[in-house]
């Protein structure tokens, strides 16, 4: 258990001596800064009387909107813009562990210390997802901080958001492992994985795909890979939901949970697994 813990520490210590961790702090504390500079209100008795959005006055209609009701609106916004930021931070600041750790003379060392490679692969996973997790805490808990500061008004569920933001980081993540662990490359890792979100993201619209194609065997071949890939639109959906309301995030009718979760899940899970399992046969 401590040489796992070590593994996992040594990623941080990783990401900080060849810069990945400072540049990943610094960017999204740049985002941080260019909200904080860029919204400005003009608040009255609780009520919006005028704002300013990146140096641009808002016309409002000569009308004061409910702080409240504006705030959670553009919490819930805003949640589906750090879902696509947040998510393509991690990966860029993680796909590279496992290639770099099979570089020459790297994994040589990692084998020599007494971790299997399975708990080196997960002690790898897990500090991504910690690295990925920290980023993310300091974006959105900044961010929330921020949006009280400047209005007195603020929700717990858009922190909330996070997770769900976390858990699409992870599934993709664990699928950037498998590819690193095939081809060594962090290039590789970073383009298939993109190329998943965005393939995933195209599959939600399946069904109008599958009334286009001219046969009921093509609208299968549409509807099929649905199923295998995780939903990253839905889960976009899911987290501004979650932000928005309860009702929003548990509207069977919009977002079906339980397969859009358990899908996505088992999707990080089996890539994970065959990832390990490469890694464990795979001769250095």
């Amino acid at each position: 258990m401590r040489a796992f813990a070590a593994s996992v520490e040594e990623v941080f210590r990783e990401a900080s001596a060849r810069w990945t961790l400072l540049a990943y702090f610094a960017i999204s504390s740049l985002f941080i800064l260019l909200f904080a500079a860029a919204v400005n209100l003009d608040i009255v008795d609780g009520a919006l009387a005028g704002a300013k959005l990146f140096g641009r006055e808002v016309d409002l209609g000569n009308e004061k909107i409910d702080m409240d009701r504006l705030v959670l609106g553009f919490e819930a916004g805003f949640s589906g813009f750090l879902y696509m930021l947040g998510t393509f931070l991690a990966l860029f600041a993680t796909a590279h562990l496992v290639p770099r750790l099979q570089e020459k003379g790297t994994v040589d060392l990692y084998l020599s210390r007494p971790v299997g490679r399975t708990k080196l692969l997960l002690s790898r996973y897990f500090g991504g997802l910690l690295l990925a997790g920290a980023n993310l805490l300091y974006l959105m808990g900044s961010i929330w901080a921020i949006v009280v500061w400047k209005t007195g008004v603020g929700h717990p569920r858009f922190l909330l958001g996070g997770l769900v933001i976390l858990f699409a980081i992870g599934s993709l993540l664990a699928f950037a492992f498998l590819v690193g662990v095939a081809t060594s490359s962090t290039a590789v890792s970073l383009m298939v994985t993109y190329a998943v979100f965005f393939f995933a993201a195209l599959l939600s619209e399946r069904e109008k795909i599958a009334a286009a194609v001219s046969s009921e065997t093509s609208a299968g071949i549409v509807r099929g890979p649905y199923w295998i890939f995780p939903k990253t639109a839905e889960l976009g959906r899911a987290t501004v939901g979650l932000v928005s309301s309860e009702e929003a995030f548990f509207d069977l009718g919009r977002i079906d949970l339980l397969p859009v979760f358990g899908s996505t899940a088992l999707f990080g899970l089996l890539s994970l697994a065959l990832a390990a399992r490469l890694f464990a046969r795979k001769d250095f």
